[in-house]
């Protein structure tokens, strides 16, 4: 079973929860998976681009009310 670990990025707007998302997964084990709780629309687009940039596989997204969720697992970095 991995790790999981929750983020609250709720009340926060563009950039904040990408950018605490990246810090987040900087000190999280490859495997682990991350779920990122949002309430700005904007992150269920803005997140997923930034897996896709730095190597980051994206596992889910979706909406509840006016919270969205995005879960990601953290692969090794390639940098």
């Amino acid at each position: 079973m991995c790790d999981k670990v929750l983020l609250d990025a709720r009340r926060l707007l563009c950039p904040m929860p990408v950018i605490r998302v990246q810090d987040c997964v900087k000190t999280l084990s490859p495997g682990t998976l991350l779920e990122a709780v949002c309430t700005d629309p904007g992150a269920l687009n803005d997140i997923p681009a930034w897996c896709r940039i730095n190597g980051h596989q994206l596992v889910e997204t979706r909406a509840k009310g006016d919270e969205y969720f995005v879960v990601i697992e953290v692969c090794e970095e390639t940098q």
